[in-house]
């Protein structure tokens, strides 16, 4: 949940627009710089929805056509209202994830 905590404050390793953001991860123990990058749809103090990762070690970044698709799934993604988002975590299209 570190990745929402500091878009919340923003900090945005990078913002691709219309919601959607990349944000890297760190691996166990080690830095951020070398670990994951993740796609998240992202709506301050409302939503926050990981649909993508991967390690920077496989992949230096996604490609051009892979960010449009991300932006415009982000707006339908952000547009959910809350009742429809839980129908969709209850038919288990999403996963909720839960601060603890």
């Amino acid at each position: 949940m570190d990745a929402v905590d500091r878009a919340e404050k923003g900090q945005i390793d990078a913002n691709l627009g219309g919601g959607a953001l990349k944000q890297r991860i760190a691996r166990p123990g080690e830095e951020k710089s070398g670990g994951y990058r993740s796609i998240v749809f992202f709506r301050q103090g409302e939503r926050a929805v990981f649909v993508y990762g991967f390690p920077k070690s496989e992949r230096d970044s996604i490609k051009a056509d892979e960010e449009e698709a991300f932006k415009e799934a982000a707006k339908h993604v952000l547009a959910l209202t809350d009742r429809e988002m839980a129908a969709l975590v209850k038919k288990g299209d999403f996963v909720e994830v839960k601060r603890t």
